[in-house]
């Protein structure tokens, strides 16, 4: 019995120490954040503000403009993401139950597809979109986003524990695809499409170098172009740039709390019926 508390108190105490460790720096930015201007740069640092303010905050968007840019951010990530609900839901689950010629086959490539690194294809890509005009403009961002291989594997995976009873059943009755799709499939790929969206909003939130490359104009940079772009202006305001890491990170984190659930729920599934 004494073995077995010690050795769940060492564990309880190495896994506080690990997340103190992982948290401390997102603890220490909000905390920079909320200094008055300069104080951060004293020696040695201090961990906590002597007078806790916004003051970084507020010459954050009053200098800067950074409103635009997280307006920016937030229109992209969120059209990103459903248009990647939208098409890999829909090839995912063509893969997984609809019957046609080469299937299996277009799948394997797809799949070989996934070795090859997104850097590799973006000097390709950048050509295309430069021959049909879509260079600095917000539709080059999120040709990208809009599908991807491991969207469709992901859906794909969990689609196949749908029935074939089911859905046959469905057709028996009448039911055109699009509402078997719509009315069956969907509700039940609920968990992974909720798991696919925290993905690809997070990816394409957080996306800094398909932007910076697509992207010429300086009043349709994303939040983090913008940020990268403005530490070279105010290099030694350390305060205001900690404070806009601080909204860089808000958005994200406070979507995976709220579908934290479903998105637990859909890694857990995924990982058992796949």
């Amino acid at each position: 019995m004494r073995k077995s508390r010690r050795s769940r108190l060492l564990r309880a105490t190495l896994l506080v120490l690990l997340a103190a460790f992982a948290l401390f720096p997102l603890l220490w930015m909000v905390s920079v954040s909320l200094m008055a201007p300069g104080e951060a740069r004293q020696f040695p640092p201090p961990l906590l503000p002597d007078s806790p303010g916004f003051s970084a905050y507020r010459a954050l968007f009053e200098t800067t403009g950074i409103a635009r840019y997280f307006l920016n951010s937030m229109f992209i990530a969120s059209l990103g993401t459903l248009l990647s609900l939208m098409f890999n839901a829909t090839a995912g689950y063509a893969f997984a139950k609809l019957r046609f010629k080469g299937r299996d086959r277009i799948f394997q490539l797809l799949l070989a597809a996934l070795v090859i690194p997104a850097q590799v294809t973006m000097l390709p890509l950048f050509l295309m979109l430069k021959e049909i005009g879509l260079i600095n403009t917000f539709a080059g961002v999120l040709i990208p986003v809009a599908t991807s291989i491991f969207g469709i594997f992901l859906v794909r995976q969990y689609a196949l524990s749908i029935p074939d009873e089911l859905l046959e059943a469905a057709r028996i009755d009448g039911a055109s695809e699009g509402r078997i799709f719509l009315q069956i499939v969907v509700p039940v790929l609920t968990p992974i499409l909720v798991t696919l969206a925290l993905f690809t909003f997070l990816g394409t939130w957080s996306d800094f170098m398909w932007p910076l490359i697509i992207l010429t104009d300086q009043e349709k940079y994303t939040l983090p172009v913008a940020i990268a772009a403005l530490s070279r202006e105010h290099v030694q305001d350390n305060e205001m740039m900690m404070a806009g890491a601080v909204l860089t990170v808000l958005p994200v984190l406070l979507l995976f709390l709220v579908l934290q659930r479903y998105y637990m729920q859909g890694l857990l599934a995924g990982s058992v019926k796949g």
